[in-house]
């Protein structure tokens, strides 16, 4: 039976790969997109596969209106890919608290009440699947990506979470970690970036390599896509999966480095018991 996709952000970068591939793949796809004009070339060219909806995944409250309106069309949703997303460049000091909640309600809040929204008609069914579009960025950071970073990782703690909670009921639960992707995250007006005092040289370079990254980035969306239905369709879908040389090179290496670090300190880190 032919899959029913809700992707948020399918207008573009890896929302709009994963859509294609769906497609190609003979499945429905209902695309939320701020904007549904975005996806008039799409819905012209597949008219009895795509549909655009509407939503702003800021607007927690629509998230289980759009739910049930795509259940009502559609009997289920068989995958929710929680694409919608932007990236945040600015040392942490100089990022406000406004900066800071509005990218948690992008890439945290969104997510979350979509994700409750769909696992009542998931769970009803002991089938489904949720993909969480994170980032290399949710497994490890750096100087500029403070903020970034910070809503990935509570996206992968939910995540993990939320994996072991619904296996019983046979659903899915995929963290995508893409590296440097040719998508227009870094486009210009897509970056966010914070008020720059000079005080911090690392992220300068950051803002730098950002600035000028938009086009030349290796990594393929498409290549990305495919291997993310692989991955659904695999008996054992992995609850993470690094995309991209400088990802899985990054991700790799950190958690060597986590490791290193447990390790040298591991003696006197279990020695902090009550003495009996």
């Amino acid at each position: 039976m032919n899959k029913v996709w809700l992707i948020t952000g399918a207008s573009s970068g890896f929302g709009r790969a994963i859509t294609e591939a769906a497609l190609a793949a003979g499945d429905v796809v209902v695309g939320a997109v701020r904007r549904t004009e975005d996806l008039d070339d799409l819905v012209a060219a597949h008219p009895d596969q795509v549909e655009a909806l509407r939503l702003d995944v800021t607007d927690t409250a629509a998230a289980e209106t759009a739910v049930r309106d795509v259940l009502a069309r559609h009997g289920r949703i068989d995958v929710l890919v929680n694409n919608a997303g932007r990236t945040h460049v600015g040392a942490f000091e100089e990022t406000t608290e406004q900066e800071l909640r509005d990218l948690f309600d992008v890439h945290v809040f969104g997510p979350a009440a979509l994700t409750r929204a769909v696992l009542p008609s998931m769970r009803a069914r002991r089938s489904g699947a949720i993909v969480q579009m994170s980032s290399m960025g949710g497994q490890l950071s750096f100087a500029g990506f403070a903020a970034y970073s910070a809503t990935k990782f509570a996206l992968e703690g939910l995540s993990e979470a939320l994996a072991d909670e619904v296996e019983e009921y046979g659903v899915k639960v995929l963290i995508v970690e893409p590296g440097a992707f040719r998508t227009s995250l870094f486009g210009t007006g897509r970056a966010g970036v914070s008020a720059d005092s000079g005080v911090y040289a690392k992220v300068a370079g950051t803002r730098a390599a950002v600035a000028g990254g938009d086009g030349g980035q290796p990594g393929d969306p498409a290549k990305a896509a495919a291997l993310v239905l692989a991955a659904l369709d695999a008996p054992d879908t992995p609850l993470r999966l690094p995309l991209g040389d400088d990802a899985v090179t990054a991700v790799l290496g950190h958690l060597d480095q986590v490791r290193a670090e447990v390790a040298a300190w591991e003696k006197r880190g279990r020695a902090t018991a009550f003495e009996d």
